[in-house]
């Protein structure tokens, strides 16, 4: 399935109540970041999101205030997700096990 990879991130900011103006950075992590700008200049471009390769950095992240948006990839088949900071619990309480006994 053909995708505009500047057109799906707008999307994706729009269906959580975000814009542009919002985003903070544009990166990868380890490797560097732009602004929104910059991103867009550049995302403007066509890829394949079916099964198979990926086409688009699977660490290439959008970042805002206290949220952000991270390439998902299952089989070659790619997306945004949209992530944010988890709520914490009311109730303090020693962690029991951090590992599996799995």
């Amino acid at each position: 399935m053909k995708k505009n990879l500047l057109k799906e991130t707008l999307e994706i900011l729009e269906q959580h109540n975000k814009k542009p103006e919002d985003v903070k950075w544009c990166g990868i992590p380890g490797f560097g970041y732009c602004s929104w700008n910059e991103f867009a200049a550049i995302a403007d471009v066509e890829y394949d999101s079916g099964y198979g390769t990926a086409m688009v950095a699977t660490d290439l992240v959008i970042v805002g205030e206290d949220w952000w948006l991270e390439r998902e990839e299952y089989d070659g088949a790619e997306w945004w997700e949209f992530k944010t900071l988890p709520v914490k619990p009311k109730a303090h309480r020693q962690i029991p096990v951090i590992k599996t006994l799995f």
